[in-house]
C-alpha cells in the first residue's frame, strides 16, 4: 500500500503498483486535465504534474514511487494562477486544439515556483519537454510572459477584444480547454462503460489461415471478441473508394499492418488489451509490395485482387511542350522526393459509443461527423438515422482524422454488447493504423526564356498510397494542379500516378500534395536563376500570378495578392545574408468537381443563448470562432450568449472539415441565414424572438476536375497565396522565417497569426527532421520520439504579415489559410541552404539524424 496526498486530500492506494500514475489519476479519479498523449513514451508533456515542488511527467511515473509524495494536478492549483494562466492563453491565442494546453500551464507553474521574473528564454526552455502540434509555440510563450507579468502586478495591456469579422477574438470555449475542463474524448466516462481493444495484422501481406479467440477469452473481464463475422452490414468502407474492409476475415490476405483481424470488449481496458495479444492468429506469410516503383509496374504482383496498383493517373497538358524547351534559354531538370511523415496529433484516436434505442450514440473527433453516420450506418446495417454522432473538438487532425478509424469500431462493440464501450489507441497503435502524409517522387522540368519568363513545365510524379485509397487519388490531382505554383507557364505536361503499396496508407495532411511539388517547383526556379544570372526575387516577381492569369488546370483568376505578398518580403530578402525565398498557392478545399455545401441552423433557445448548428469540426483551426463572430457581424448578437454544436440529429449533412473549407462554406451559410434574422431583430428584441429557427445555405456546385474539356474550367472556388523567406545566421542555422499571406480577408487577426506560426513550425519540420521511414511494410520505428517533432527551444523568429487581396466569392472575401501556411516552408528553407553552402537539396528532410534502434 502506499500513500499520498493529491490536490490536498489523502490518498491510499492499495493496486497494481507498477501502473503509471497517469492512468490512475486519469481512469480512477477522473482528473483528466493530465492528457495522455505519448503512451507512456515520456515524450509529449501532456500529462505534466507537480510532485514534491517540482513538475513532472506522469506518464514516466508508477504508483510504487509516489509513496508519501505531495502531487498536484491542473485541477489542484490556485485558483487565481489557472484564471490568470488560462485567461492569457485565451486572449493571447496559445490555445488552437488545447490538447497540450494544460500540460503546458503546469510548465509554467514549475517556472513560477522557480523563478517568477521570468525571460522568454527562460518561458521556452521551461516549456521545451512539452509538444505543441498546432502554434509553433510562440503563443504559447506570449501568454505565459504576460500572465507572469500580471502576476507579478506588472501592466498588461488591453485586454477586452471585440468580435466583429477581423477582430482578435478568443477561441471559442478556449478558457475551458486551457483548463482540461472541456473534455476530449478520452476524457468522457460513462456508468457502466466497458472498453475496446483491437487486435492488428502481424504482418503487412498475409493470408490469415486462422484465428483462435480461445486464451483471450479466458481473460478476466472479457466480455466479448469480435472477428470480422460479426459485422451485420458491409465490411467495406472509404471516402472516395470502397476499399478498406473494417476488419479481415479468415481466408483473406491482409494488406497492411494496420488492418484490424480481431476486437475485444472488456471491464478493463487493461483486461481488454491483455485479450487481444492473446489472439492467435495463424499466417501464410507473403512478399509485401513496398517499392511504389516497382508498384506501378504492369507485372507487379496486385495490393488488391484483379486491381491495378496504378489506382489514378491524372493528367494535363497544353501548348506546344517540345517548340518551348527546344527554344529555351534555361532548362532545370531534376528528380525530387519528399518522405512520408506522420501528422502526429497529440490527441490519438477515441470514440465513445453508446446503446441508443435500436441504434448507437457516437461521441467521435473524427473530421465529418455526417461521413462517420454514413460510414457506421453502412457496417452496421442500419438507417442513417439510427447512427448518432456528436462531434466533440478534438486534439488535432491536419487531416489525419478524415479516415474512419475507431469510430466504427467502437460503434460496433456498443451495438453487439448492448453497452457502452469506449476505444482509443495508443500512440503506437496509431501510427500504425492511420493514414500519413504522400512520399511523392517527381521527375521535373522547368524552362524559360533569356529574360527569366518561364515557357514550360514538365512533371512526372508518383506518390504512394498505401493499402487503401483513402483521398490519395485527390492529393495526387493537387500534385498535377498545383504544379506551376504561383507563376503563369505557357505550356505544360504534368503527370501525377496514385499507387497502392502494402505501406501504411497515406491520405490527407495539411497542403495535401501541394508542399511536396512546390519544393520541387521552387528549386527549379532558383536553379534557373543560378544558370541564368536572374535575381530570385525579381523572377518569381515578373511570373508571378495576377488577375486574369491561369493555372496549370486553366483556371482564370480573380483577387490574386500573390505579388502583394512578394512585395512585403522584399527588402528582408534581398538585405539578409543567407536566405531562400519560395512562393506558393493553395485552394481552399472546395470544389474539384464536387458539389459541396452547407447549411446552419440558428435557434433562439432565450434571451440569454442563441444556438448555431452545423456540420464542421473544431480541430484547432477556430471554425465554431469563425461561426460566432459572423453571426455576431451580421447581427449584432452578444458572442458570449452564442453556443456552437454539431451533432448529426441536426440533419444538416456536409463532408470532411479540410483546408479553410469549412470557414469559408459556414461563414457564407450564417450570412444567408442572417437574413431573415437581421429583418426581425429590427423589429423586435431577441426574447421576442424565442423559440424561433432560422436556416441557411451555400452551394458551391459550378467547378470541375482538373483535365475537364471545357473552355473555362474552374476547379476551386479560392486559393491562398503566400510568399515565405528563410533566413540563416552566420552559422547556416535557421534564424527567422518571414510569412507574408494574403487571406482575402483576415477574420480574425489573432487566430490567422496562430495558424500560420503553427504551419511554419509543422513546415520546417517536413523540410528538416520529420520523417516515418518504413521497411519491409514496417515503421523503422514507433517511438514518438523518433518522429521528429522540433520543439520550442529549436523555433527561430516568425514574422507573420497579412496580406488581404479579397475573393469575389468568400465570406467577407475570405480565402484559406489553414493549408497555405506550409506550402513554401520547405521549398524557402532548401533554398536558403543552397546559399548558405552551395548544396542543392533534392530529398527531403534536409538535416535528419538516423534513428537509433
Amino acid at each position: 500500500m502506499v500513500k499520498f496526498n493529491i490536490n490536498g486530500k489523502e490518498v491510499e492506494y492499495n493496486g497494481d503498483l507498477n501502473r503509471s500514475l497517469l492512468d490512475y489519476i486519469r481512469n480512477d479519479l477522473h482528473l483528466t486535465a493530465a492528457k495522455d498523449g505519448c503512451s507512456g513514451q515520456g515524450v509529449c508533456g501532456a500529462c505534466s504534474i507537480e510532485i514534491d515542488g517540482s513538475i513532472k511527467m506522469a506518464c514516466r511515473i508508477k504508483m510504487a514511487d509516489v509513496n508519501n509524495s505531495t502531487i498536484f494536478t491542473l485541477e489542484g492549483l490556485p485558483d487565481n494562477f489557472k484564471e490568470v494562466l488560462s485567461r492569457h492563453f485565451a486572449i493571447q491565442g496559445a490555445v488552437q486544439c488545447g490538447f497540450c494546453s494544460p500540460g503546458m500551464i503546469m510548465r509554467a507553474r514549475g517556472l513560477w515556483l522557480s523563478n517568477r521574473n521570468v525571460t522568454r528564454s527562460d518561458i521556452i526552455r521551461a516549456i521545451t519537454p512539452n509538444l505543441c502540434r498546432c502554434t509553433g509555440y510562440v503563443k504559447i510563450i506570449d501568454a505565459i510572459q504576460n500572465a507572469f507579468n500580471e502576476l507579478n502586478g506588472k501592466p498588461v495591456g488591453n485586454q477586452k477584444h471585440g468580435a466583429k469579422i477581423g477582430d482578435r477574438y478568443p477561441k471559442y470555449q478556449a478558457i475551458e480547454t486551457a483548463l482540461g475542463i472541456r473534455p476530449f474524448v478520452d476524457d468522457m466516462f460513462v456508468d457502466g462503460m466497458l472498453f475496446g481493444a483491437l487486435r492488428f495484422s502481424d504482418h503487412p501481406k498475409a493470408k490469415v489461415v486462422k484465428v483462435d479467440t480461445s486464451k483471450a477469452l479466458k481473460v478476466d473481464g472479457v466480455v466479448k471478441v469480435l472477428t470480422a463475422n460479426d459485422i451485420p452490414g458491409d465490411r467495406y468502407i472509404g471516402l472516395i473508394f470502397q476499399d478498406w474492409p473494417m476488419m479481415i476475415a479468415q481466408g483473406e490476405v491482409t494488406r497492411y499492418i494496420g488492418d484490424v483481424i480481431a476486437s475485444v470488449v472488456a471491464t478493463t481496458e487493461k483486461a481488454a488489451r491483455e485479450a487481444a495479444q492473446l489472439i492467435d492468429i495463424e499466417y501464410e506469410v507473403y512478399e509485401p509490395v513496398t517499392d511504389m516503383h516497382e508498384a506501378a509496374k504492369p507485372n507487379s504482383p496486385q495490393v488488391h485482387p484483379n486491381q491495378s496498383n496504378v489506382l489514378e493517373t491524372c493528367t494535363i497538358k497544353f501548348g506546344d511542350i517540345d517548340k518551348a524547351f527546344a527554344e529555351a534559354a534555361y532548362v532545370s531538370s531534376d528528380i525530387y522526393e519528399t518522405q512520408r511523415i506522420e501528422h502526429a496529433f497529440l490527441e490519438t484516436e477515441a470514440a465513445l459509443a453508446l446503446p441508443n434505442n435500436d441504434g448507437v450514440k457516437i461521441y467521435s473527433q473524427g473530421q465529418g461527423v455526417y461521413v462517420d453516420r454514413k460510414q457506421v450506418a453502412k457496417i452496421l446495417n442500419l438507417p442513417e438515422d439510427k447512427v448518432h454522432v456528436i462531434q466533440v473538438q478534438n486534439g488535432g487532425g491536419f487531416g489525419g482524422k478524415e479516415d474512419l478509424t475507431v469510430q466504427g469500431h467502437a460503434a460496433l462493440m456498443s451495438y453487439i454488447t448492448k453497452m457502452p464501450v469506449k476505444l482509443h489507441l495508443t500512440r503506437d497503435e496509431s501510427i500504425r493504423m492511420h493514414p500519413k502524409r504522400h512520399p511523392v517522387w517527381m521527375k521535373m522540368s522547368l524552362a524559360c526564356d533569356a529574360k527569366g519568363k518561364f515557357t514550360a513545365l514538365k512533371l512526372e510524379a508518383i506518390g504512394d498510397t498505401g493499402a487503401y485509397a483513402s483521398v490519395g487519388t485527390k492529393v495526387m490531382e493537387r500534385v498535377v494542379g498545383h504544379a506551376t505554383g504561383g507563376y503563369t507557364v505557357p505550356s505544360v505536361d504534368i503527370s501525377a500516378k496514385t499507387v497502392y503499396t502494402n505501406n501504411i496508407p497515406c491520405g490527407a495532411m495539411r497542403g495535401f500534395g501541394v508542399p511536396q511539388v512546390i519544393f520541387a517547383m521552387e528549386s527549379c526556379i532558383d536553379d534557373l536563376c543560378r544558370q541564368g544570372g536572374f535575381d530570385r526575387w525579381q523572377i518569381r516577381y515578373d511570373n508571378a500570378l495576377e488577375d486574369g492569369a491561369k493555372t496549370a488546370t486553366g483556371q482564370e483568376l480573380q483577387g490574386v495578392g500573390l505579388k502583394k505578398t512578394l512585395l512585403a518580403v522584399k527588402e528582408q530578402f534581398q538585405s539578409a545574408k543567407f536566405a531562400g525565398i519560395a512562393c506558393g498557392l493553395k485552394n481552399t478545399g472546395v470544389g474539384n468537381g464536387m458539389v459541396d455545401d452547407s447549411e446552419v441552423i440558428i435557434r433562439i433557445v432565450s434571451p440569454n443563448k442563441v444556438e448555431v448548428h452545423h456540420g464542421w469540426t473544431e480541430m484547432g483551426q477556430g471554425v465554431h470562432t469563425m461561426a460566432i463572430q459572423t453571426l455576431h457581424q451580421e447581427t449584432g448578437i452578444n458572442p458570449e450568449i452564442i453556443d456552437v454544436i454539431v451533432d448529426t440529429t441536426a440533419g444538416i449533412p456536409t463532408g470532411m472539415t479540410t483546408s479553410s473549407r469549412a470557414t469559408a462554406l459556414v461563414a457564407n451559410a450564417i450570412i444567408n441565414a442572417s437574413s431573415e434574422l437581421k429583418k426581425d431583430l429590427s423589429q423586435g428584441t431577441l426574447e421576442q424572438l424565442v423559440g424561433r429557427t432560422y436556416r441557411g445555405k451555400f452551394v458551391c456546385d459550378w467547378t470541375c476536375k482538373p483535365g475537364a474539356k471545357t473552355d473555362k474550367p474552374v476547379i476551386h472556388f479560392a486559393y491562398g497565396y503566400a510568399t515565405q523567406v528563410a533566413i540563416l545566421n552566420d552559422e547556416g542555422k535557421l534564424a527567422k522565417v518571414i510569412a507574408a499571406h494574403d487571406a482575402g480577408k483576415i477574420m480574425n487577426q489573432m487566430l490567422f497569426e496562430g495558424q500560420i506560426e503553427g504551419a511554419v513550425h509543422m513546415g520546417m519540420g517536413y523540410a528538416l527532421t520529420e520523417d516515418l521511414p518504413m521497411k519491409n511494410g514496417f515503421p523503422v520505428s514507433f517511438k514518438f520520439k523518433d518522429i521528429g517533432i522540433i520543439r520550442a527551444n529549436q523555433m527561430p523568429e516568425v514574422e507573420v504579415i497579412g496580406i488581404e487581396e479579397p475573393d469575389p466569392i468568400g465570406p467577407y472575401g475570405a480565402k484559406g489559410i489553414g493549408e497555405i501556411g506550409m506550402v513554401p516552408t520547405a521549398a524557402a528553407i532548401a533554398n536558403a541552404l543552397w546559399t548558405y553552402d552551395g548544396t542543392k537539396r533534392t530529398r527531403l528532410p534536409m538535416m535528419r539524424k538516423e534513428i537509433k534502434k
